[in-house]
């Protein structure tokens, strides 16, 4: 299995929806094969649209607020020693974390389609928050399903999310978290899909899902690919790009423009939920050897028991908390295109203090992961290295668990 150079990751499936032959597919009841079809057909032909390319551009611009900084964070590199510690503040645009992107093409791709409801799935609170936000700019009704584990510990968001309008349907079943939200966001979509539009929050799903939000998303690479070479004035021998992992919408925004080079110049590390300390349960099935399996209809790396039934997980992150993972992710993993490793719930708590301490940033419990990681590789690195973490998105939702955990009053 290899990577095809100068040919968009997004575009190496093959007629089934796999990547490298075994990771996506459309794993779908027989009621969803149409208007996954007609889905494909509108995205298809929009993506290439100059009319829609330039719609899209201008709400990207002027609602949103793209580019986001790129910027050096000199007190972290100081105080670490070794590598140059920079960050791409993608929290900067509406709305406080990349979902925004997503959610803003889901709700123009249902307004072509002549939809006037979308329901989507959400973890953290952000892919529901950005897509009412959405809903409500482009005049769509919205319903986000949403764990109720998640809802005790995401209440900004989960507030934010009603302000706007959006029904947020509380998940009472399984683990009550992410995972069990896509589920039933799923559920409801295949009742009513006629007149429904459905935006799954991340990389995951069904092919053409998983294609709409990296799509989406590489707004993120695409920005910075331009500020990096406006920077240095060239590509950097030896530059390292950081993210935390969950479905995996953000990391794979965060790297896509940078494929075509050579691992050994550009290297993507993506950071896994590794869970309590103490605890054996966790979110990173790509860090610990999970097996292949079937998750929310795409083949994919899936935390499961010898019976193969999905197993639970456990993450401080609620947007890291999925016990699956995208197919993309997983066709970089086998390529080794990307290096994939894990933070525990306590290394994100410590990232988190040390960077909001020397900077003027307050990355989420998501993007701390990542932080923790870059941190503790930087000091070994020369000072001609170049570390870039995607700060993808705030820590206003994580107030309660921070007070909590660390005393920290935001």
């Amino acid at each position: 299995m290899r990577l095809k150079k100068k040919i968009s990751v997004l575009d190496q499936h093959d007629k089934f929806g796999f990547w490298g032959g075994k990771f996506g597919g459309n794993y779908v009841p027989e009621t969803l094969k149409k208007p996954i079809y007609d889905l494909e057909i509108l995205f298809n032909k929009l993506k290439k649209d100059k009319k829609f390319l330039k719609e899209r551009d201008k709400y990207f611009k002027n609602w949103i607020g793209v580019p986001t900084r790129f910027i050096k964070l000199n007190n972290l590199t100081k105080f670490i020693g070794g590598a140059q510690i920079w960050s791409k503040v993608v929290s900067d645009a509406n709305g406080g974390a990349h979902k925004i992107y997503n959610a803003t093409v889901h709700c123009l791709l249902a307004k072509r389609s002549g939809k006037k409801i979308i329901c989507g799935d959400t973890g953290a609170g952000y892919a529901g928050k950005m897509l009412s936000m959405a809903a409500k700019k482009f005049g769509l009704k919205c319903k986000i399903f949403m764990g109720a584990k998640d809802i005790e510990r995401q209440q900004p968001n989960v507030k934010a999310m009603k302000k706007n309008g959006a029904e947020v349907v509380p998940v009472y079943s399984g683990s009550q978290t992410l995972v069990d939200a896509v589920s039933e966001c799923m559920r409801f979509w295949v009742a009513n899909c006629d007149t429904t539009a459905m935006c799954v929050g991340s990389t995951v799903g069904p092919n053409i899902f998983v294609r709409i939000c990296g799509w989406s998303t590489s707004q993120i690479s695409r920005e910075l690919k331009v500020q990096i070479l406006e920077e240095f004035g060239s590509m950097p021998k030896k530059l390292k790009l950081y993210n935390c992992v969950g479905g995996g919408s953000s990391s794979f925004g965060f790297w896509n423009e940078f494929m075509d080079y050579d691992k050994k110049q550009v290297e993507f590390i993506g950071v896994e939920a590794g869970g309590p300390a103490k605890s054996k349960k966790h979110a990173a099935p790509l860090t610990f050897g999970s097996r292949i399996g079937v998750l929310h209809g795409a083949a994919q790396y899936v935390n499961q028991n010898l019976d193969g039934q999905i197993e639970e997980t456990e993450s401080i992150s609620a947007g890291l908390d999925y016990p699956g993972v995208s197919p993309l992710h997983c066709f970089l993993k086998d390529t080794k295109r990307a290096r994939y490793t894990s933070a525990s719930d306590e290394d994100a708590l410590k990232a988190f203090k040390i960077v909001s301490k020397y900077e003027n940033l307050r990355p989420s419990l998501e993007p701390s992961h990542a932080f923790s990681i870059a941190i503790s590789e930087a000091k070994k690195l020369s000072k001609d290295t170049i570390i870039v973490v995607n700060s993808c998105g705030d820590a206003y939702k994580d107030r309660k668990i921070l007070q909590e955990r660390l005393g920290i009053y935001l």
